[in-house]
C-alpha cells in the first residue's frame, strides 16, 4: 500500500469528487457498497431484459440513470466551484 495526497473538491462522502497526484482531472471515489449497490440496480435491468419485462427493466434503468445523472452533476459541480474544465 502506498499513501498520497490528493486534492479533495468535494466532502468525502460516498462518491468524493478528487484528483489524484499527476493526474490533469479529477474523478469521483465510489465507495465500495455503494458500487455494489450501482452492479445490483444494473443486475435488476439485465436481469428484467432476461424476463421479457420491459416495463420493469425501463423503470429499473430510469432509476439507475438517474441515480448516474446525479452523480455526473456533482462532479461537474464541484469540476465548475475549482474552475476545472470537464475533460469531455
Amino acid at each position: 500500500m502506498e499513501r498520497i495526497e490528493a486534492e479533495l473538491f468535494t466532502d468525502g462522502g460516498n462518491d468524493a469528487v478528487v484528483r489524484m497526484p499527476g493526474r490533469r482531472f479529477a474523478g469521483v471515489l465510489v465507495q465500495g457498497d455503494s458500487l455494489q449497490v450501482l452492479r445490483n440496480d444494473m443486475a435488476e435491468v439485465v436481469e428484467a431484459c432476461e424476463r421479457g419485462d420491459l416495463d420493469e427493466a425501463r423503470d429499473s434503468a430510469g432509476l439507475l440513470l438517474a441515480d448516474l445523472d446525479a452523480l455526473l452533476a456533482r462532479y461537474e459541480a464541484a469540476l465548475s466551484e475549482h474552475e476545472i474544465p470537464r475533460p469531455y
